[in-house]
């Protein structure tokens, strides 16, 4: 096998090597301080979710709870540097990041929603700030990059859905040595929060066993992507993260342009999941795969998706970061990533655009899965509404600035509700404001 791995390697280089650029980034490379760019983004983030059918927020003493609903409201500031590199063979470079969080509304009873870091006593904090940064190496078209940073990968990726994003701390290597080719590679071994307070590491809760886990331990991935046309796209990935679980991954989108303003594009997604050392997310053996199709005319889009999960256990991710979650079903509230479960989705998106309002754009999608097995030997069933709106200013002083409004309403049947979350309404105010200053 290794040296079938090998040829195959071989005849990719060999055929690619004619893609070559005549001259790499690094030969273009004006300066350490020439090429700095210093960005700023603001973002206010209003974030309520309701609970039904007697759950909520905080069970007390005597099993009931304290407030049925979580509602936060707080504002971010993340400031980014990053510098150029310096000439010469090995170009040497910098990114740097500050950032903090105010809390504007939110006590202990109806915090949660993962807005604001909590102090000992599990209040919400009034404000938490952190810094951060990393050194970058470029060689020809790659780079090296070890410090603080955020990570997209399919198999290990930071998430950024609430003030602030999560941060890796690591080593990534990305090469784009071959016209069409990207490899990456990384290491990391310490993911900091999206509440930006602390360097350590997320830790979790199995929701079989109960037991805790101590965090992330050392995660190691690869993947590659290549652009074979214009139209069509694959990419592979895989990942080790000690003592959790192993992944693979695959992606595969094409898109067939019908005329000027139609095209169908389709889009498939599959991960393989196993555990991995001590099993610190317990017993994991899962599959799963998701195929959207999307036709677009004009200013309107229509998409159906169908997504699977099998094998022994559900899917699971988050000590790998909570955005490792690439398939067609993970929206704003559920994954549809239960054991055995299979999901349907239909959504429409309009952009406004054409029809002569430039920076306004809806969304609405509807998910629902069945088949889901549970702990209560009962068919687990779940289903979802999102509806989203979004303006981003096109012109003056505020371009850029955006207001989005997004809204989802999750149900489930009681076997599943026991073992995944409570049927819950979730509404989402998010004004963004981005600015280059360098």
């Amino acid at each position: 096998m290794r040296v079938m791995k090998w040829s195959m390697i071989a005849l990719a280089v060999s055929a690619g090597t004619s893609q070559f650029a005549i001259a790499s980034s690094q030969d273009d490379a004006k300066g350490f301080i020439e090429d700095s760019t210093l960005t700023a983004k603001t973002r206010l983030e209003y974030m309520n979710r309701d609970f039904k059918n007697g759950a909520g927020n905080h069970k007390q003493a005597d099993g009931t709870f304290k407030s049925g609903y979580r509602q936060d409201t707080g504002l971010s500031e993340l400031l980014q540097y990053s510098s150029g590199f310096t000439q010469g063979t090995v170009g040497v470079g910098v990114d740097a990041f500050a950032m903090g969080v105010v809390k504007l509304d939110g006590g202990a009873g109806r915090s949660g929603n993962g807005l604001a870091a909590n102090n000992s006593l599990g209040e919400p904090e009034k404000d938490s700030s952190a810094v951060g940064g990393a050194v970058k190496f470029r060689i020809s078209d790659t780079v090296l990059k070890y410090g603080n940073q955020m990570v997209a990968s399919p198999v290990f990726s930071t998430d950024d859905s609430r003030l602030l994003p999560e941060v890796a701390t690591g080593t990534l290597i990305t090469s784009n040595e071959i016209k069409g080719l990207e490899l990456n590679a990384g290491h990391f071994t310490a993911l900091r929060s999206q509440t930006g307070q602390y360097n350590d590491s997320i830790n979790g809760r199995n929701s079989d066993t109960g037991l805790k886990n101590p965090g992330l331990t050392s995660a190691d991935f690869a993947g590659a992507t290549y652009k074979f046309t214009d139209n069509f796209v694959g990419g592979v990935a895989a990942s080790k993260v000690d003592d959790y679980f192993k992944k693979q991954y695959i992606n595969l989108n094409y898109t067939f342009p019908i005329a000027d303003s139609q095209s169908l594009n389709l889009d498939f997604n599959g991960y393989r999941t196993e555990d991995d050392g001590k099993k610190l997310y317990g017993k994991l053996d899962n599959k799963l795969w998701s195929l959207a199709a999307a036709y677009s005319i004009g200013p309107n889009k229509f998409t159906i998706a169908h997504q699977r999960s099998t094998g022994d256990t559900n899917y699971l991710y988050g000590v790998d970061g909570n955005g490792t979650i690439f398939v067609a079903n993970s929206i704003q509230i559920s994954d549809f990533i239960g054991e055995d479960e299979r999901s349907w989705q239909a959504r429409y998106d309009l952009n406004m655009a054409t029809l002569g309002v430039p920076g306004l754009s809806f969304m609405a999608r509807y998910v629902k899965g069945d088949n889901i097995t549970t702990s209560s030997n009962t068919e687990g069933k779940e289903n979802e509404f999102n509806f989203e709106t979004k303006y981003v200013m096109q012109e003056g002083p505020a371009k850029d600035l955006s207001f989005r409004l997004r809204s989802a309403v999750y149900r489930a049947n009681g076997a599943y509700n026991k073992d995944y979350t409570a049927d819950n309404n979730d509404v989402r105010i998010i004004v963004e404001y981005p600015l280059s200053i360098l």
